[in-house]
């Protein structure tokens, strides 16, 4: 069959191109098909076994068994082409064969550092030998053929450089046993909940400072408190960090219908409105009190207040344009006022009814409320830096100074 090696552009024409020339020859005579190393291994023999079922195999030994043999590796091992090598799921140790050229070495060695280290030692073979190296010397040179392959051993844990979320499974169960950390075995799914809080809003500060450095840090940080909560749950036989990672995916599939249903979303908010629905009928809700209650009490109040308006308007209770909320916080304010001129009897209340009056205003203008305070709260710390300067550069306090003269400094760093 050389001549289909001759046409063939690259070896993965090659597999479709043999696999033809056996398929078409069985249809009118018996054929014996011989490859190297076991059926399992070629990618033109997986082929012919998915088009065509009567067919007998005669294992071999593959080629990962016969490469991993040489360094003492006998089971549980991953192995794969370098062809197929992005969609396999790579774990230790790895044997990747038919890896025939410079450029394929080169996609290797990118997916193995992207998933294990540049710096892990791999073991080069060529003809049946081998030579120890680390991984990012892989390609280069050109010495490459059919039979060449890599192999990665395991390697342990405290040496490792890349890590996946196994190892920080692994690493919390460590921290958390007998003989582990006394703060992190003294944790418990109480005494975390600051630290998720604390971890979600350090997230989105980096988030608001574009700090991509600290995105990953604080990424890691708020995965690591979610692993925590898994872990604790596992210690109680309630559920697994297994069950929260089948349980998101199985969300996420059931909610998007319009990717993997029947569904069709033409905008962002058909597909908002479709994940709604989804989750109303996931969640059993009978009305839509359930529903808006079902909002976190313990979310910032700005923000329940949004998320409340927000599922309110499905429910066809809502202003009907920003203007028409303009009115409402007019006549809020208006009672706040009388409130003050009666010694604040129900003052609170007023105030309350005011606030939530202004988040609709922000919702409905297409903002978020929690967003916009926090834009104000700090243009007003930016100002009274700029202010309390201006005092002191005049050689007063801050402190000395009546609200007149205060406001009238202010006033001008509103200017500048």
């Amino acid at each position: 069959m050389d001549y289909v090696y001759q046409k063939s552009k690259n070896f993965d024409t090659l597999s479709k191109n043999l696999a033809k020339v056996v398929l078409d020859a069985s249809k009118t005579q018996d054929v014996v098909y011989l490859v190297d190393g076991n059926v399992t291994d070629d990618v033109s023999c997986s082929i012919i076994l998915k088009k065509k079922k009567s067919v007998e195999v005669i294992a071999g030994v593959s080629k990962a068994d016969s490469i991993l043999s040489k360094v003492g590796i006998f089971s549980n091992y991953t192995a794969c082409s370098a062809y197929d090598v992005k969609n396999c799921s790579l774990s230790l140790p790895l044997v990747v064969y038919d890896v025939d050229n410079q450029f394929l070495a080169s996609e290797v060695k990118l997916a193995l550092g992207d998933r294990f280290g540049d710096e892990i030692p791999v073991y080069k073979f060529k003809n049946g030998n081998f030579s120890k190296i680390k991984l990012y010397e892989y390609d280069f040179d050109n010495d490459f053929d059919y039979s060449s392959a890599i192999v990665v051993d395991k390697v342990d844990l405290i040496q490792k450089t890349r890590f996946d979320f196994d190892d920080l499974h692994t690493i919390v169960k460590v921290l958390r046993s007998e003989n582990g950390c006394p703060w992190d075995r003294a944790q418990t799914k109480e005494s975390i909940r600051k630290d998720i809080l604390e971890e979600a809003y350090e997230l989105v500060d980096t988030i608001n400072r574009n700090d991509e450095d600290g995105m990953l840090e604080e990424s890691g940080d708020l995965i690591l408190q979610s692993v925590f909560t898994s872990i604790f749950a596992e210690e109680r036989n309630s559920f697994t960090v297994r069950d929260v990672v089948s349980g998101i995916c199985s969300k996420l599939i059931e909610r998007h219908t319009h990717i993997f249903g029947t569904d069709k979303a033409s905008s962002a908010e058909n597909a908002l409105e479709i994940w709604d629905k989804n989750k109303q009928k996931e969640k059993g809700f009978e009305s839509g009190g359930e529903y808006l209650d079902s909002v976190p009490k313990n979310f910032p109040a700005l923000m329940r207040a949004q998320k409340v308006g927000s599922r309110a308007k499905k429910f066809n209770m809502d202003f009907e344009s920003a203007s028409a909320v303009f009115e409402k916080v007019k006549e809020e304010l208006l009672e706040v006022k009388e409130c003050l001129n009666n010694d604040g009897v129900n003052l609170a209340e007023e105030l309350g009814d005011l606030l939530f009056a202004i988040v609709s205003l922000a919702r409905l203008s297409g903002l978020e409320s929690e967003e916009i305070l926090n834009l104000s709260t700090d243009k007003f710390i930016r100002r009274f830096k700029k202010t309390e300067s201006l005092i002191l550069q005049d050689g007063k306090n801050i402190k000395d100074l009546s609200a007149k003269e205060i406001d009238d400094y202010y006033n001008a760093t509103k200017k500048n």
